[in-house]
């Protein structure tokens, strides 16, 4: 059974930075792509970034400011995020893909505000 941990959300004023971090329970190079998607109040959610393979991509909102890493030894992908505006405001979801199916995390609050 996959699962995925979060950590690293907080509260941050505008042009702040925090990391995410996401550890599953086994080997990452066992899914085909691990990322983010978040969900602020009352939106839809929506992608953020993901990594596939030695690659990634990025939404157009945050690329610029925000960067996907991994460390493969301890299982965990890593969100970097700079230059926070109010607007990244959001849950923010890991995930990993495997095999067809996708896993996710149990979301962690990320709140920019002055």
């Amino acid at each position: 059974q996959v699962q995925l941990v979060e950590s690293g959300g907080g509260l941050v004023q505008p042009g702040g930075s925090l990391r995410l971090s996401c550890e599953a329970n086994r080997n990452i190079l066992s899914f085909a792509a691990m990322g983010w998607y978040r969900q602020g109040p009352g939106k839809e959610r929506e992608f953020v970034a993901g990594g596939y393979g030695d690659s990634a991509a990025y939404a157009d909102l945050v690329k610029g400011r925000f960067t996907i890493s991994r460390d493969n030894a301890k299982n965990t992908v890593f969100l970097q995020m700079n230059s926070l505006k109010p607007e990244d405001t959001s849950v923010y979801y890991c995930y990993a893909e495997r095999l067809g199916t996708r896993y996710w995390g149990q979301g962690k609050q990320v709140t920019i505000s002055s």
